[in-house]
């Protein structure tokens, strides 16, 4: 196995060790107070984990967007790193390069870097507003790390074959 996919296969199991935490540990706070009369009420304080998040929408009855972000964030993140563990260590050169090929598609449609931008965006909304604030907890910053590391070991792999041949590092 070339030394790139080595560094490749490292960084994926790097990256699902940073996606669990990422998925289980709170990630954002956010606290709505309302001014009455020199008064202040505090309406919500919620502190949430995305599977937290993704298990309140299903309650609530918000099927479709819990099962967008379990799929877009949690399956389709898995299903890439299980596919290219899976993909380095196939004989075929066949089986190997559909699997990079199908990785290469899903990833287009893997939505957790997406997620972060998401979060990161209601996050500096949330510091515009006199009765809104946010806090980011530990949960984003795995989520995050996550991601930068899930992207870094695909330009480590090296799935194709004839490519694999060819390429030293």
């Amino acid at each position: 196995m070339p030394l790139r996919n080595i560094v490749g296969l490292v960084l994926i199991f790097i990256s699902f060790a940073l996606l669990v935490p990422g998925l289980y540990l709170p990630m954002l706070n956010i606290n709505v107070t309302f001014s009455m009369m020199g008064m202040e009420m505090q309406i919500l304080d919620e502190t949430r984990s995305i599977l937290q998040t993704i298990q309140t929408l299903y309650r609530d009855g918000n099927n479709l967007v819990a099962g967008l972000i379990l799929l877009f964030s949690v399956v389709v993140p898995v299903a890439k790193g299980l596919s290219l563990i899976t993909a380095l260590f196939l004989k075929s050169p066949i089986a190997r390069r559909r699997i990079d090929m199908l990785v290469r598609a899903i990833s287009k449609w893997s939505m957790a870097d997406v997620f972060v931008v998401g979060v990161l965006v209601a996050f500096l909304s949330a510091q515009a507003m006199a009765n809104l604030s946010a806090t980011l907890y530990e949960g984003f910053y795995f989520f995050l790390a996550y991601c930068l590391v899930s992207i870094a070991s695909l330009y480590f792999l090296v799935i194709d074959v004839a490519e694999a041949e060819s390429v030293s590092v």
